[in-house]
């Protein structure tokens, strides 16, 4: 293939794939789930494009997860998942490995009992099982998003805390039970050992390497304002790459140093948050494409049913009896809270990755492994994935959010020294009977309107300044609350 043909491909996928995010975004599809069957159309049992490299598919998965991870840190605000960091802990940990056990002793179960075509050992079932204990939730807030929900009892900033930090786990399990299958003769107490060091390495360097590199980023002096993302980069990658050269674990430390990073001062930060968040999205893409032109649709078929069988236990057995046992200290959280984080235990693209991590060391069944871990994916996405929000709504635990805080006529923002708050707000008719000049429109104190814009033109108003139906007015206050207030009182009249 020519690279100029390449190319072509490639752009017409990311573009097929953007239309298919935009669609899934507005009917409450989860993202991953359609960028997956875009890759799969793609493929040798669709258009034709052949490709069957796990090597390949693993390679471009650890750059996007380091890129996700990292950015994820980024946009995580310490405040907000400072009272939930314990259950989050909990859940990543804990959570991860009794989920892992609880599906691999029904795996072995039916393998060795229910179902006589595939046959799996024990430990090939813990395999198995660890590949799948991680979850994803960027499909999850993309939903909540599309359907302008929230979740009551901090539950947002404690899924995406669980998300961002129980992948180092499941890889650590899933690298474990890889050596256990290629050397039987492994200690388990060395393993252990080895287990705790590679966690423990990984917090730690992903802290103090963060705080070193910010140190660095900030005295740095570049001509050129654009390179300081690309050192970025280059920070992020070396915090991962070095990690894992002194036996830690890398994804880990990309996470923490993305949070020590992200909840930090440093110069250009708003340019270089926006670069990643982008970088992040479209290696999210590649990542997701990349995975669905390696599997075979197929493929899928023999292993349908042993992996709908272990789809469904852990939808609705391994997953909540984890959540409940790794929750159990948190008296106050309700039961409703506690079931839907059970609900909400996604298979994302990180198991998928991870089951190239067997099939790359030659395991017996990796190419079963890697099937049943992508039919279990689609079925996740599918049934939890589209009832995410409704899921929230019966339960009780959702409450709007409302875009109007969002500027969108107006490309402005505050630095995060300054505490105020602002939005914008379309005159109407209705706000214009008691007057149409600016004086007239009963504005609380503390709230000022400090532009306007009126078709294609922006001006500075005045006391006296005429409004017309239509115009969009910059609002300014003290702080969020009181932003909001004056944005009800407006749309009230």
């Amino acid at each position: 293939m020519s690279i100029e043909l390449f190319l072509l491909i490639a752009s017409v996928l990311l573009f097929v794939s953007i239309l298919a995010e935009k669609t899934g975004y507005r009917f409450g599809v989860p993202t991953l789930l359609l960028f997956l069957v875009v890759g799969m159309i793609a493929g040798t049992d669709g258009v034709g494009i052949e490709f069957n490299n796990p090597l390949v598919a693993q390679f471009i998965g650890v750059i996007a997860l380091n890129l996700i991870l990292f950015s994820g840190g980024m946009s995580t605000k310490f405040n907000e998942i400072k009272p939930v960091m314990v259950h989050g802990v909990l859940l990543s940990t804990v959570g991860v490995l009794l989920t892992a056990v609880f599906t691999a002793v029904f795996i072995y179960w039916i393998t060795q009992s229910v179902i006589s075509s595939i046959t799996f050992t024990f430990l090939e079932s813990l395999l198995l099982a660890s590949v799948m204990a991680s979850t994803d939730s960027a499909s999850v807030f993309g939903i909540l998003r599309s359907k302008s929900l929230d979740l009551r009892e901090q539950l947002r900033p404690m899924l995406e805390f669980e998300s961002g930090s129980n992948d180092p786990m499941a890889y650590l399990m899933t690298i474990s039970m890889i050596s256990f299958l290629t050397n039987p003769g492994t200690s388990i107490w060395a393993m252990l050992v080895k287990f705790i060091a590679q966690f423990g390495i990984g917090a730690t360097a992903g802290y103090f390497l963060g705080k070193l590199f910010l140190k660095f980023f900030n005295r740095i002096n570049l001509e050129n304002d654009s390179l300081y993302s690309v050192l970025m980069i280059a920070g992020m990658f070396f915090v991962f790459s070095f990690t894992n050269f002194i036996q830690g674990n890398g994804y880990l430390s990309v996470y923490i140093s993305g949070l020590v990073i992200g909840n930090s001062k440093f110069v250009h930060k708003r340019s270089v948050t926006k670069f990643f968040d982008g970088l992040a999205w479209l290696f999210q893409i590649v990542m997701f494409l990349t995975l669905g032109l390696l599997v075979n649709p197929q493929e899928l078929i023999p292993v349908a049913g042993v992996g709908l069988l272990v789809g469904i236990f852990m939808i609705i057995v391994s997953r909540p009896l984890a959540v409940f046992i790794s929750l159990a200290p948190f008296r106050k959280m309700s039961l409703k809270a506690k079931t839907y984080v059970s609900w909400v235990g996604l298979r994302g693209a990180v198991p998928i990755i991870f089951a190239t991590y067997p099939w790359l060391e030659g395991i017996p069944h990796a190419k079963m492994i890697f099937n049943i871990v992508f039919f279990i994916t689609i079925l996740s996405l599918v049934i939890q994935g589209t009832t995410v929000s409704s899921m929230a709504e019966w339960f009780g635990l959702s409450r709007p959010q409302t875009d109007k805080m969002k500027l969108q006529e107006f490309d402005v923002e505050f630095s995060e020294d300054i505490k105020s708050a602002m939005t914008e707000f379309v005159i109407t008719e209705n706000n214009l009977k008691g007057g149409n000049k600016m004086m007239d429109i009963p504005l609380p104190e503390n709230t000022l309107v400090v532009m306007v814009k009126r078709g294609e033109h922006y001006f500075v108003p005045r006391g006296n300044t005429e409004l017309s139906d239509g115009d969009v007015l910059l609002l300014i206050s003290d702080d969020e609350k009181l932003l909001q207030e004056t944005y009800e009182r407006l749309g009230n009249q």
